[in-house]
Order: C-alpha cells, then structure tokens, then sequence
C-alpha cells in the first residue's frame, strides 16, 4: 500500500496546536529539512511544517493526522468526529485496535469492543475516534467514560514477555494473535455481534494463518484499514487502548523515577540511555522494544 501524502496550510495557531499534542515524536532541529520548522514522526506518520505554513502528513495514517485541521470552520475536537450516519446495517458491531506498537518504550495494548445502537449518541456526545487524532489530556478523560458505558476487553502485553515472544514471532503475529485474544474474551462477556471489524494491519489469509496454532479462533471478521475514524467500536477501541498505554507508561514513570519519551526518534534514544546509566542495560528490556532500531543507536551497549 502506497503511503497516503496531504498537503495543508495551517495557521501559526494550528502549527502550535500539532507541535503541542505531537511535541514528543518531534526530529531534532539538525535533521530537519530545509526550510522546516519542525518534524513530528508519530506512528505511522510523518509530519512535516515548513516556514511557509505548508504542512505535509506523510504514511498509512496520515488523513488520520491531517483531518482535524482539513476543515478550518469547524472545531478542531469535531473535524474528526464520528461519522454523522452509522447504518444500522453494521449495528451492533465489535471492533478491535492496537496501541504501543510504534513506540520503543511501553507496553502493546490491544482492545475489543462493542457499540450498540443505543450507544451511538454517547460515542457522539464523546467525539470518539482514532486516539492518534486525540491529545493524551483527551484521551485521559474520555476513555474512562467509554470503560464505564461500554462493553469491552482489554490486553496489555508488557516489554519483558513482548521481547520473549518477538524472538520467535514477528509484530504482525504477535498483534494478530492478541486482536484474536481481544475477541475471545470478550466473547465471554457477552454475544457478538455479526459485524466485527478490525483496523486493518495484516490480509486476511495472513491474518489467519498467524492464528493457525491458536485453540480458539474467531472469525467473520471484516478487515479495513483507518477503521477507526469509519466504525464506533474501533474507535472507541483505540481510545481504551491508548487510555492502557498511557497509565502503563505512568506506572513505569512512578517505578522507575523518569519520564519515558513516546515514539521511536533521537529523543527516545537519548532517554534510553539515560535509563542505562541509572539501571544498567540488562534492565531495558523491561522498559522498551529491544528489536527496534533505537537499540542499534543507544550508546552504552555492547553492539
């Protein structure tokens, strides 16, 4: 799939704004290109402002990124808001998300949920979308709503079993395997729906061949990508699972006394190794996603 490319104009306010909820993902001033004023390097996007007020969001999300600012008369906490006209052809669904997966630091967070009809007014009322469109302040007093109105199931997988399992299964595995784990609990909970979604990260054969050796195995699900600014239940998803990542990542701040940068850039790197000189390096594998790249980079193990 080719990388989607939007083109936009904003405003110094909206450049403040984008830099503010995107600030930690930020490129350092010596890589940035010329005339840049800033590069933000979010999951699965690139976000490039240039001196000119000309804005480019490049990669799979980018509209993800881009549309809160794509309709200047409307506030930004609508632009990406829910679409207006669910069919009640897709109501009840259940819908699946991941979050973690491009950061160094932090767990995978996967959830499941399901929406109704009767919910609809409260995803609404709520906003609900993908959490990369949300600021961490949004998502933190929004998603306990959705938790306490909504049934759903959540998987964190943290940084010391990730590494254990990445040794022998690869990220696309390991997020199929988990989606399918989401839903099975759920299950549990109540009856689901027909219509099951999933943001799309893998084709559906690969998807089920990754779930091969798996006891049970849910099924008739419906694959699309940037799901979750199309479905309720994915969105909310998102949300629930960012909400996870975002008081996991408070409780390794709390237990280890030192603030985790987001993301996968040169700050990250730098906080890694400032993790190392405090606990050694046979502890980051406790904190962080050993297979990146960021690992490579890290002064202070042994290459």
């Amino acid at each position: 799939m080719k990388p989607t490319v939007i083109s936009i104009k904003l405003t110094s306010a909206q450049q403040k704004k984008l830099y503010s909820a995107w600030s930690e993902s930020a490129v350092s001033q010596k890589d940035l290109p010329a005339y840049a004023v800033f590069q933000l390097r979010p999951e699965r996007c690139v976000i490039t402002c240039y001196t000119s007020g000309k804005t480019v969001f490049q990669g799979s999300d980018a509209e993800v990124y881009a549309s809160p600012f794509q309709t200047a008369s409307a506030p930004s906490t609508e632009a990406v808001a829910l679409p207006g006209t669910v069919s009640h052809d897709t109501l009840p669904q259940a819908g699946s998300d991941e979050v973690g997966t491009g950061d160094y630091f932090g767990p995978v967070c996967v959830c499941a949920t399901i929406v109704r009809p009767e919910d609809i007014e409260l995803m609404h009322q709520l906003g609900v979308r993908d959490s990369k469109a949300l600021t961490d302040a949004d998502i933190r007093k929004t998603a306990p709503e959705l938790m306490k109105h909504l049934t759903y199931s959540l998987l964190i997988l943290n940084n010391r079993k990730y590494n254990e399992v990445h040794v022998t299964t690869n990220m696309n595995a390991v997020k199929a395997k988990l989606h399918n784990q989401a839903y099975v609990n759920l299950s549990k909970k109540a009856e689901l729906p027909k219509f099951k979604i999933i943001d799309q990260f893998a084709e559906e054969p690969i998807y089920y061949h990754y779930l091969k050796n798996e006891p049970t195995v849910i099924r008739q699900i419906h694959f699309e990508t940037k799901a979750e600014n199309k479905y309720p239940a994915v969105g909310a998803a998102s949300m629930i699972a960012r909400y996870a990542f975002l008081k996991s990542m408070d409780a390794m701040e709390e237990q280890y006394g030192m603030k985790f940068q987001k993301g996968a850039g040169s700050a990250v790197d730098r906080c890694a190794e400032q993790f190392i000189e405090k606990y050694g390096p046979g502890k980051l594998g406790d904190v962080a996603k050993l297979h990146f790249k960021n690992t490579e980079r890290i002064k202070g193990l042994d290459h």
